[in-house]
Formats: structure tokens, sequence, C-alpha cells
């Protein structure tokens, strides 16, 4: 199992960009806080070269899963005309031990990517999105927004680690006076709105009347991260222990017996707060029913027959995250079905042997992809799924990454607890079938919330539901109950 590590890392890279309304600051450094804990850093600057504007964007953090530290870090280089015109950008991350690097040139509204994923480069050509604008793009912009109470602009921000654009909706609200740590300053409150599918993210900057963001907020899993702006030394300051882990425990009202899992359980979900109501999909095994503001959930281990609409070709295709092309990939998921018929016979066979091939079970890994995990065979929930979901797209079963929630006796010191998980929904035929790699098979102690290839910027939903989801009652559902 697993914890929220890429949902929490999209919120960080999110933040990160701070083109919005930011003034012509050549260097500025920012503490990054979660829960009033020091956990990081953030380094912004601008240089003029010539006929460019180059803003570099450098965060790193560290976290704490279950015992077990995490290191995270992200470069970001955006090179761009004074015009703010996009010329060139790079992306680095890094999550303990694993790197991603995204390398691209825009001309023309085309961009050409080179992405370096487990040693290796592919490239590929993009449609670069229309209106979409890097750093001091969206400086610009903001500085040619008026600055006053009521006042709303809407962007388009490029986000170089997905390759994709998205929304930002900024609204200015009143003058506050903001704790800072150079002291208290009177600031423009900006409430910004990341336009994500489903509820979304938003966040709260506070910036001076030079547009220069000085403090960054947004709520996550019932705890606040911010951004603090303050000088090197600050910044630099050790970091404190945070194990945000705890934070996305699901309390199970009492002990799921071995036969409710195997047969079904009805879930009654609560939101722990008033913000957006909770939304959840229905799933082969999965049911949603809305009561008000919660939601009866019935989970079933066994799938309904031809439900959900067939795979779509992007479900059968090898990409950055499900390396299913690779030699390596499709060696292995050759011999694990050796002699094996049958798409759910050979599904089983594959979880079977992801299960005894990832040796080291640990928590130490923030995200790899599937080739990564090939090659270096550690990991936790999100290492056993990608894996397995490549394997199958490697002998041409469609399959896709759930993300979501899954039952734990025990874990981490805790008893009866629903914990972040990640597993694989397969087409077998006539349905999307669920396969667990990381526990010991798909059972009804599975709640889903989305599903996708594989990149973890794709888990939105789960943003918003993790740590705001309380399990008021459940039940065993009869053998017979409809599902």
């Amino acid at each position: 199992m697993t914890p929220s590590m890429p949902r929490l890392l999209l919120v960080l890279f999110l933040l990160a960009p701070l083109g919005v309304h930011a003034a012509p600051a050549e260097d500025q450094w920012f503490t990054v806080l979660l829960d009033g804990r020091k956990i990081g850093r953030f380094h912004n600057t601008r240089e003029v070269r010539d006929d460019r504007v180059v803003t570099t964007q450098q965060l790193d953090i560290e976290l704490d899963r279950a015992g077990t530290r995490v290191a995270m870090s992200s470069t970001e280089v955006s090179e761009e005309t004074p015009a703010g015109e996009p010329i060139a950008f790079t992306n680095a991350s890094h999550l303990t031990g694993n790197e991603t690097r995204i390398e691209g040139r825009v001309a023309n509204g085309r961009a050409q990517v080179r992405i370096r994923t487990a040693g290796e480069w592919q490239e590929r050509e993009i449609a670069w999105p229309e209106g979409a604008r890097l750093p001091e793009g969206l400086r610009l912009a903001g500085l040619a927004a008026p600055l006053e109470k009521g006042a709303s602009d809407r962007q388009l921000s490029f986000m170089s680690s997905s390759l994709s654009a998205i929304a930002i909706t900024s609204t200015v609200g009143a003058l506050e006076t903001v704790s800072l740590a150079t002291g208290r300053a009177r600031l423009h409150r900006v409430e910004q709105a990341f336009e994500f599918p489903g509820p979304g993210v938003v966040s709260t900057a506070w910036v001076d009347d030079e547009r220069r963001i000085r403090k960054l907020s947004t709520p996550m899993m019932g705890v606040e991260l911010v951004m603090l702006e303050c000088d090197e030394a600050c910044a630099n300051a050790p970091n404190q222990s945070s194990d945000v882990f705890e934070r996305t425990l699901v309390q199970a009202p009492r002990t799921l017996r071995r036969e409710e899992l195997a047969n079904g359980v009805r879930y009654m979900l609560k939101p722990r707060d008033r913000g957006a109501p909770l939304t959840l999909g229905d799933t082969a095994e999965q049911s949603v029913k809305r009561k008000g503001s919660q939601l009866v959930v019935d989970v079933r281990r066994d799938a309904r027959t031809g439900f959900g609409t067939p795979p779509e070709a992007a479900d059968h295709a090898a990409n950055d995250w499900l390396q299913s092309d690779a030699p390596e990939v499709v060696a292995l998921a050759r011999k694990a079905t050796e002699g094996v018929e049958g798409d759910a016979a050979r599904m089983l066979a594959l979880e079977t042997f992801v299960r005894s091939y990832i040796t080291d079970k640990n928590l130490g890994v923030g995200y790899a992809s599937a080739l990564e995990v090939v090659r270096d065979p550690r990991g936790d929930c999100t290492e056993h799924a990608v894996l397995l979901a490549a394997l199958g797209r490697s002998i041409g079963i469609a399959t896709r990454v759930v993300d979501g929630l899954a039952y734990a006796p025990g874990f981490a010191g805790s008893k009866n607890v629903f914990v972040p998980h990640a597993w694989v929904q397969a087409w077998t035929g006539d349905r999307w079938r669920s396969y667990d790699a990381a526990l010991a098979g798909f059972d009804a102690g599975h709640i889903a919330f989305s599903a996708g290839d594989g990149d973890p910027w794709r888990f939105y939903q789960a943003l918003d539901l993790l740590g705001r989801i309380e399990i008021r009652h459940l039940e065993a559902l009869p053998a017979d109950a409809s599902h």
C-alpha cells in the first residue's frame, strides 16, 4: 500500500510556477510548510539573457511515510521571449533515486519533446495548447490584469511535468494583514482555481502592490500546505519530520471479516468537512448512490459482466510510465504467461508473477515507471500496479491503473484502516476486472477513486478525496444482493 506521494507532489508542483501575478523578482526564496512544519524549500529566479527571459524554479521537499524518509525535487527551466512567447522548457524531477527529465522546444504551434525515464530517451512532437503560457508569459498577463477587489483573470498555464495545460482563474479579494517571516504586511488576497476534471484544486496567494507573491496556501488532507517567502538562510534551514501518510488513513468502524471481503461490503461514506461533495464513480465491482451529503458504495469482488465501455486505443498503448513495448517488459510477460490461455487467466498469472518479482517491498520509492521496476524490483503498491498494467498491455490486454483505498487489518501501527492504494483494471473480453498484485488479489475491501494511464498527474480526483472521507458505517452485502 502507498500514501499519496504522487498526489502531494502534484499539489506542490502546481504551486511551484509562481508566474500568476508575480513581479519581476530576480531571486526569491520560500520555505515550504505542511501543517506548520517545514518540509522543504522553493527557489525562483528570473534572468534576462539577450533576447530571452530564463525562469528557473527549484523545489526540494522531504516527507516521512510510515517512518521512511522520502526526498523529492523538481527543477524547471523556462525560456521565453521578452514578450512572453515560449521558446523552450526543461523539467527534471527526482523521487528517491528515480529521475524523469523532460526537454522541449516550441516553434510554429508545435513542441519537439524528449523524455528520459529509466535511463532511456524517447522523442515525440505535441501540439502546443493554444494560449498556453510559461512563467514569464503568466507574469506579464498578471501585470496587465487589474489588482482590485473582485477583478478576475483566467490564464492557461503549461505544465511541463505533464505536457499539458491547466486553466487557472485568479480572483482578487480584499487587502489583508498577513504574517510573514520578515514581519506583518498588508497584502492582496488572490484566490487561484486550478481547473482539473472533477473538483479541481484551489489555492490562495497573497501579493503585494508590485504583484509579487509573498505567501501561497492550499488545503490538503485536512491541513494547510504553505509556501512562505523568506531569505535564503530561512529557506535552507533544516526540515522537520512530517508524516503526511497518517493523515490519509481512513478508520474502519470495525474489523472486516474474510467472508465479507470475499463476497461484498456496503459502505456509508461521508465528508469530514463542508468542502466539495464527495464524488465516486461506478466500476464493474463498485456501484455508488448518493444519499444527501453521503455516498452509499457497494463493492463486490466479482466484476459485473459487460459493465463499462470497451477499451480505447490508449488502454493498449505504451506510454512514459507503462513502457509495454520495451523488450524487457515483453519478455517478462511472455515468460509469466507461457502456456496460459484466456485473458482473465493470463492476468491472474501476471498478478502472481508481479507479487513475487518485486522482492523489496518498501515505501522508499516515490513513484517508479514500469521499466524502472523491471530493472530495480522494489517499491509499494504503485510500483506493483504500473508493472502489472504494463505487462498486461505488452501481451495485448487493455489495462488501467486505479487509485483509491484498500482495507488493512493492521498497517504502520494502526488497526482496521483503509490506506491509499493502487491496483489495475484489465479488459478480459467482456468486462473490466480488477487485479491487485501488491495484496492477495482484489476483494471487497477496495474503494476506487479514479482510473488512468499510470501517469500520477492523472489522479486529480484523489487530491480532493484523500483526508476528507469518513466511513460512517459498513455492512456485509447479502450473497444475492444486486450490485
